[in-house]
């Protein structure tokens, strides 16, 4: 036992060392500039930075529209699956792991040719407006589509761990039971008990649209991470910053969720038991 105690702190020490030393030297090599000493300019000029706040907005809004419409494709989708069908989720399972294996330069290169095959041939038809405005520069919907396909391991991964928690049969026949119709079983008696799963899936989708680049660089697009790799040229220690605040702002919302779920589950236990 005590063999094992160690092996395992020694692991940790050595993670802890493999994030932690690069994150520290990160750090210091924003705070330290030569000549002057320690100071925070590159952390002051973040927000007073050109295209900051733009490509952050735009990443936001990417992200709230990836979860919303990725949510409200998987949730009735592996709802539906448990329920009526469940012989079929492998299948589900292994169409879902495919953007794992695709590499994102693939994806992105048949998706390209996709968009300039489109205006050419559909150039008479409705269609070719769809084309024009799902890549207007304000607000691409295109990387909205790329990032649901992306998202649909982890979130399908999420969504089925908080499915098997709960008895979903169980909770829609009752809510049936009661006159509830098969969306208001969905929302009022499925969906509070997925609030964990949902979170997660939410935040994995939110940390992919944040800090996906390749996709939205072949595409010509720019969004927060490809800003940030824009800058670097020019500004290093400003570029290092924001990706600095970004992880730290990533692990707090990964710890906000983290302890958000542990109190759920200990609240529905309380519940439950009492």
């Amino acid at each position: 036992m005590a063999r094992l105690n160690l092996w395992r702190w020694a692991v940790w020490a050595f993670a802890g060392l493999y994030f932690l030393v690069p994150l520290a030297a990160s750090v210091i090599f924003t705070l330290d500039v030569p000549g002057q000493g320690v100071t925070f300019d590159a952390y002051t000029k973040i927000v007073s930075t050109s295209g900051f706040t733009a490509s952050l907005l735009l990443s936001l809004e990417l992200a709230a529209a990836t979860i919303a419409l990725v949510l409200l494709l998987m949730v009735p989708a592996m709802v539906a699956l448990r329920l009526g069908a469940p012989k079929l989720r492998p299948v589900v399972e292994v169409v879902c792991s495919l953007p794992l294996v695709v590499p994102p330069i693939a994806f992105v290169a048949g998706l390209s040719t996709v968009l300039k095959w489109g205006p050419d041939h559909l150039s008479r038809t409705p269609l070719f407006q769809t084309f024009v405005a799902i890549q207007n520069p304000d607000f691409p919907f295109v990387l909205v589509l790329a990032y649901v396909v992306m998202a649909l391991p982890f979130v399908h991964r999420a969504l089925d761990a908080g499915l098997r928690a709960i008895d979903v049969r169980t909770l829609v026949e009752a809510a049936r039971s009661c006159g509830a119709s098969w969306p208001r079983a969905l929302v009022q008696a499925v969906l509070p008990n997925l609030r964990a799963a949902l979170l997660n899936a939410s935040f994995l989708t939110l940390a992919l649209v944040l800090g996906e680049f390749t996709v939205a660089q072949l595409l010509g697009f720019t969004p927060f991470a490809v800003w940030i790799y824009s800058i670097g040229g020019e500004q290093a220690q400003l570029s290092v910053a924001v990706s600095v605040l970004s992880l730290l702002v990533t692990w707090a919302l990964l710890l906000s969720l983290a302890t958000f779920g542990g109190r759920s589950r200990i609240t529905s236990r309380t519940a439950a038991k009492g």
